[in-house]
């Protein structure tokens, strides 16, 4: 740091990626973070949605992380929930898949139906 100036341009660019993180009653989207959906990539997984909604600037996303929900052979695993709906559970995804899960689901509010875990 060289100046407050580049200090409060970071602060900011900081509080900006964060802003996903907080529950504002908008779609959420939880990656399943145990160990064994570490294991088999699910942070790589998380970055991946991350890297989508911001380039994508989705304001209105709420991004959390949770542990195992049980499917350890489905791993990395990830849920839609979007107010009003049934929360979609996505399974066996990687970078790519989570990407296409931000815009065909979250975006155009059309499940993946080949990668959910809980269809119908």
């Amino acid at each position: 740091m060289r100046s407050l100036e580049e200090l409060k341009a970071l602060k900011e660019k900081v509080q900006k990626a964060n802003a996903v993180r907080e529950d504002k009653g908008a779609p959420t989207v939880t990656v399943h973070m145990g160990t064994c959906g570490i294991a088999n990539g699910a942070r790589d997984v998380l970055h991946a949605v991350m890297e989508e909604i911001q380039t994508r600037n989705l304001t209105d996303v709420h991004v959390k992380q949770t542990g195992c929900p049980g499917l350890c052979h489905m791993e990395p695993l990830m849920t839609i929930t979007i107010p009003g709906q049934t929360p979609c559970l996505y399974g066996k995804l990687d970078p790519a898949k989570a990407k296409k899960v931000i815009i065909q689901h979250v975006v155009n509010n059309q499940p993946v139906v080949e990668w959910l875990v809980n269809a119908d």
